[in-house]
C-alpha cells in the first residue's frame, strides 16, 4: 500500500496494491493492521456505507461534530467520482482549504478523510457506486453541513453547477462562517 499526503494535514490518499494476471485482479481493499502501520490512523471504523448515483450528482458538504466526530475512508467500486475535503478545524493553518481528488474502480485510490473537514463528491461518470468506512456511526444530533457553493470555499466540482443534482438539504447548507462547527 503506497500512502501520500496531502498538502493539508491530515487528508491521505491510500493506494492499495492491485495483483493483476489475465484472469483479471485482485486488491486488499483493507486490512487494519496493514491501513493503521502505513497511515499512522489509530480509530476503528464501525459503519459501512454505500452510495450509488448518477452523472452530476453532488453529494455533500457534510460532517459530524464532537462528540461524535466521523472520519471517513472513501472508494468508489464504479465510475468516477471527484472527492472533496474542506478543511473545518477552526485553528488549523489551512482552514477553509480544500482538497480534491478523482477517485475510481479503475484507479482503486481511497480517500482518508479525518475528523476536522467536510466531504463532499460530484458524479463525473455516467454511474457511480461509492463505499465508505465510518470511524463512528451516524448521528443526527452532531451533523453539520456547508453550501457547497460557498464562494469563499470556491471548490471546482469538475461538473456545471448550474446541471448539478443536489438534494434539497445539500441546498441550504449554511456557508462555512455560519455553519454549526464544533472544531
Amino acid at each position: 500500500m503506497k500512502v501520500t499526503r496531502t498538502p493539508i494535514e491530515g487528508l491521505l490518499i491510500i493506494e492499495p496494491t492491485v495483483h493483476r494476471d489475465d484472469r483479471g485482479y485482485f486488491v486488499e481493499s483493507y486490512n487494519d493492521r496493514v491501513f493503521k502501520a502505513s497511515t499512522g490512523f489509530t480509530e476503528n471504523f464501525v459503519q459501512d456505507n454505500q452510495a450509488g448515483s448518477s452523472k452530476n450528482v453532488l453529494r455533500g458538504l457534510h460532517y459530524q461534530n464532537p462528540p461524535v466526530p466521523q472520519a471517513k475512508l472513501i472508494r468508489v467500486l464504479q465510475g468516477t467520482i471527484w472527492d472533496v475535503a474542506v478543511d473545518i478545524r477552526k485553528d488549523s493553518p489551512t482552514y477553509g482549504q480544500w482538497y480534491g481528488v478523482e477517485l475510481s474502480g479503475d484507479n482503486n485510490l481511497q480517500f482518508l478523510i479525518p475528523h476536522g473537514f467536510a466531504h463532499g463528491y460530484s458524479v463525473l461518470s455516467e454511474r457511480a457506486n461509492v463505499f465508505y468506512k465510518c470511524d463512528h456511526f451516524y448521528n443526527k444530533e452532531t451533523e453539520g453541513g456547508v453550501f457547497y457553493a460557498d464562494p469563499a470555499l470556491n471548490i471546482d466540482w469538475k461538473i456545471d453547477l448550474s446541471t448539478a443534482i443536489v438534494s434539497e438539504k445539500d441546498k441550504a447548507q449554511p456557508l462555512l462562517k455560519d455553519a454549526k462547527n464544533g472544531y
